[in-house]
């Protein structure tokens, strides 16, 4: 039986690597339904990267690999426009699953839950993935020929 019925988490979703699978399964793992955040073309620039690929197609990736990796299993997937999407906005979202990388966030989070009167998300970190050289896979790493997307060294 799930630990939560509902949980959230987000991303860019460029390159789908091992991380992404590691998080989605640990998200998937404890919950009957996951509300996925896609960071919008947008939002993405706005943080200073430029996606490899497009919404729509980091859309239909996602979606391919979790029928994939992970039938059967219950998503939505949200247009993230910004730090928080869903995750602040629905009262029924019990936790947060982040990566090491994004913990900080989680914070700033439950303090916006707070100010809407939702109660604050169980946080749950899902260690990164590290490459085969002990350093965590990235899009970053894996756009620079450095590494694939199991953490292959190139």
């Amino acid at each position: 039986m799930a630990r939560f019925k509902l949980v959230a988490l987000g991303g860019t979703f460029d390159i789908v690597h091992k991380g992404h699978l590691e998080l989605l399964k640990g998200a998937f793992s404890i919950s009957s339904k996951v509300i996925i955040g896609l960071t919008s073309d947008e939002f993405v620039r706005k943080r200073g990267k430029e996606p490899e690929n497009d919404y729509s197609t980091r859309h239909q990736t996602l979606e391919d690999t979790i029928k994939e990796n992970f039938p059967n299993s219950r998503y939505e997937i949200s247009k993230l426009e910004n730090d928080f999407g869903p995750a602040v906005l629905e009262k029924e979202v019990e936790a947060l699953v982040v990566s090491d990388e994004t913990l900080p966030k989680s914070v700033e989070l439950n303090r916006l839950r707070e100010t809407r009167n939702s109660p604050p998300v169980q946080v749950i970190v899902i260690p990164m993935a590290l490459a085969k050289d002990g350093i965590r896979i990235s899009t970053t790493r894996i756009k620079k020929s450095e590494i694939d997307s199991d953490g292959n060294i190139l």
